[in-house]
């Protein structure tokens, strides 16, 4: 799966329209008869779209995400694809939109194994033992484009990376991280001066 995603991502089409992703593997467990040892990996990802692609050609239809990862995958049968876009309501709250992406956010990296799945059969624990056998140092989590390496530990961001102009700390209910761009490294950086929420009026 991890070849057919880079071949999609080189594609002109895609690189056309994304700036960045954040991609997240998941493994759920078939609940059919005679398939209880079963594992259905697939991939949760985030795009980030240029500001252009909601509108004229750039657009890309559910119908063409499709065709592009059957063709990047090879596959002979139509797998489910299913897109959705996470951008701001102008009829909802700048509260309620943050809560959006957020939602959309933890949709994306919640866990990349259900938790009841590992539980679903009274198996000892064998399903869970043979995926972890197979996955074992499989890197479930990634980034790229402009989003590369925003995925870091904070033990691997440089001070470079984590330049601040203010000493205020503002306390708030919520924990906000920010993220700046840097040209010279072609990503974006945790910055925590924007993790400060601006005043509402």
């Amino acid at each position: 799966m991890n070849a057919g995603w880079q071949r999609l991502r080189q594609t002109k089409r895609f690189e056309s329209v994304v700036d960045g992703f954040l991609k997240a593997t998941e493994l759920t467990r078939p609940r059919y008869k005679g398939q209880e040892m079963h594992a259905h990996p697939h991939f949760h990802v985030m795009l980030l779209v240029k500001s252009t692609y909601f509108k004229g050609t750039s657009y890309i239809k559910q119908s063409e995400w499709t065709e592009m990862w059957i063709k990047a995958m090879r596959l002979d049968y139509y797998p489910q694809v299913d897109v959705r876009a996470v951008k701001p309501n102008k009829k909802k709250t700048a509260e309620q939109n943050q809560a959006a992406l957020h939602d959309a956010i933890l949709e994306t990296f919640k866990y990349s194994v259900k938790p009841a799945d590992m539980l679903l059969y009274d198996d000892q624990g064998a399903w869970l033992h043979e995926v972890t056998r197979q996955t074992h140092r499989m890197r479930f989590y990634s980034d790229g484009g402009v989003l590369k390496g925003i995925l870091k530990n904070e033990d691997e961001i440089s001070n470079e990376e984590m330049i601040s102009t203010t000493e205020e700390v503002v306390e708030t209910d919520e924990t906000r991280f920010g993220f700046s761009y840097l040209p010279s490294q072609r990503r974006y950086v945790y910055n925590p001066k924007f993790n400060v929420y601006p005043e509402t009026a």
